[in-house]
């Protein structure tokens, strides 16, 4: 498996440290239309002595979830991934939230030490709008709202019934990442992708090589199953990782340090290993620590740092 990671910024201190605490690995969000962006921020990241392996976030996917994409969303997303392609990046990380991306509630809860980490109260869910999730149009918010469980899966197998023939082509991978918190039903908006049997349901629907599983493993702890069991469970269609865990369910919980959460990290680590998984794994949701009140909530960078020593004593004392 391969120490990966999002930087946010991207900034050269922060390929720097990433490069000296042995990632491999980087995770480039979306570039936009113009293919000279991506091939740019490849060889830059080169030049550190990482190399970019996973696109994820931001994608131009909206409208295909609503079920009202012109054709223009889907051509762009061919069209990264025949560049993915060309500059040997071999993943996809996407999601099928309509309406929401990842939402929490509180972004300063107190973990040790006085760290703040973020957290989702479903009681409290109407503050998300005002706490990081900024919902859509009016129009398109209402779009959300009238979508039912089945045409969302109508409308996921038509997107993967276009998209992954040139996936399975140009050798890259898609990996649906769950939804987060992992509820049937979010601001008034349905979900699918919130269950073990959901994801199960996914790679039987359009069975290929190129449809699989980015297990972020905060996501399946809060739907409260066994990490090591689950990972073992759903096996080689897990092709990415994000190595995080909360403490609490969906309706309520709160992200924790990698080393202080309720799941055994080292007999998950244990379980990829024996599901032969060797693909890119990143820490994702990290505490933010002191000094950092102006960064994005957690995603900062001090909190990585802890995070790749962690994650790399377990790869190795898993070897």
């Amino acid at each position: 498996m391969r120490l990966a990671t999002v930087l946010t910024p991207l900034s050269d201190e922060n390929l720097i440290l990433a490069a000296q605490c042995g990632v491999t690995n980087v995770v480039h969000r979306y570039p936009g239309d113009d293919p000279a962006t991506l091939r740019a921020a490849k060889r830059r990241i080169a030049d550190f002595g990482l190399n970019v392996t996973v696109v994820e976030g931001y994608l131009p996917i909206e409208n295909i979830k609503l079920g009202i994409d012109d054709g223009r969303e889907i051509a762009l997303l061919k069209a990264l991934v025949r560049q993915m392609a060309e500059l040997d990046i071999r993943l996809l990380c996407y999601n099928f939230m309509s309406g929401t991306d990842w939402v929490r509630t509180r972004l300063d809860v107190p973990d040790r030490g006085g760290a703040k980490v973020t957290a989702f109260d479903l009681a409290e869910a109407d503050a998300a709008v005002r706490l990081g999730y900024k919902p859509a149009d009016e129009d398109t918010d209402e779009l959300a709202r009238r979508l039912t469980p089945a045409k969302l899966w109508d409308n996921l197998e038509r997107f993967l019934n276009e998209l992954l023939p040139v996936a399975e082509e140009c050798g890259v991978t898609l990996a649906m990442h769950p939804d987060d918190p992992p509820l049937p039903a979010l601001l008034g908006k349905p979900r699918i992708m919130h269950s073990v049997e959901g994801f199960e349901r996914l790679v039987r629907m359009v069975p290929s090589p190129s449809n699989a599983i980015c297990f972020c493993q905060g996501t399946f702890a809060a739907m409260g199953v066994d990490i090591p069991a689950t990972i073992r469970r759903l096996g080689p269609h897990i092709q990415y990782v994000h190595f995080r865990d909360v403490r609490g369910t969906a309706e309520s919980f709160a992200e924790t340090f990698h080393d202080n959460g309720p799941t055994d990290m080292a007999a998950a680590m244990r379980a990829y290993r024996e599901i032969g998984f060797h693909g890119p794994m990143r820490p994702d949701h990290v505490p933010q620590m002191v000094g950092e009140d102006d960064g994005e909530p957690g995603y900062t960078m001090l909190g990585r740092l802890f995070a790749y020593g962690y994650m790399r004593g377990l790869m190795h004392a898993t070897a």
